[in-house]
């Protein structure tokens, strides 16, 4: 009974029949290697080419890069793909949070459940203001420095013992309003240097899933 079972699973796989769900988790093993990598932003069209939104963006480019299409997964509150990293190695779930900033923990938290992953399989990628533009640094753990949405993760997931990617957007000139200037889309002149900074933080969070924070780190913070 055992052999046929195994020869009409077989039979089905060949005719191209689904083995699983496709919305399931993978299992235990898989589950274990997964990394969720999650690029943070307001959602909505106004929202496209602000400051605050680079850490989407930065996604969003990594998944272009990687050939996989975002696209809305209930299960996991936002917009989401998967893949791996290069071929054969660990699968990844890219995730854009279909929430404003200040609630991002929500998909995040949702999307960790979902796949029984734990904060050190967690990549966030955001922006920051201590960073000068086009900088990209990494590190692991940390407060949320004033940023809503990393201040929302650490309380809807359990804590700030996640890797990040922090994408510079410079400070403000003057006295405008941090809170304002996030908003605000980058200036024309900035664009191509922001343009790059986005694929290299792509490259930064291969480099985190594939080698480890200390050599992305020697690689990433020596430019």
């Amino acid at each position: 009974m055992a052999r046929l079972l195994d020869r009409l699973r077989g039979a089905g796989r060949a005719r191209g029949e689904p083995a699983a769900d496709p919305e399931a988790p993978e299992g235990s093993v898989s589950a274990s290697r997964r990394w969720l990598v999650v690029g943070l932003g307001n959602p909505g069209r106004e929202y496209e080419g602000t400051r605050h939104n680079i850490g989407a963006e930065a996604v969003r480019r990594l998944a272009a890069d990687l050939g996989l299409r975002l696209a809305h997964k209930r299960k996991l509150g936002g917009h989401a793909a998967e893949g791996t990293d290069r071929p054969g190695g660990d699968p990844l779930t890219l995730l854009v949070p279909g929430t404003y900033m200040n609630r991002s923990g929500g998909p995040v938290q949702q999307a960790l459940a979902f796949y029984g992953l734990g904060l050190e399989r967690l990549v966030v990628c955001h922006d920051d203001l201590d960073l000068p533009l086009g900088a990209i640094r990494l590190k692991r753990g940390g407060g949320d420095g004033g940023h809503k949405g990393l201040r929302s993760i650490r309380q809807r997931a359990g804590g700030g013992d996640f890797l990040r990617v922090r994408l510079g957007i410079d400070r403000p000139a003057g006295r405008q309003d941090p809170a304002d200037y996030v908003l605000k889309p980058f200036a024309k002149a900035e664009r191509d240097e922001v343009d790059l900074a986005v694929a290299r933080a792509g490259d930064a969070v291969r480099d985190l899933v594939a080698e480890g924070l200390e050599a992305a780190q020697n690689r990433h913070h020596a430019r």
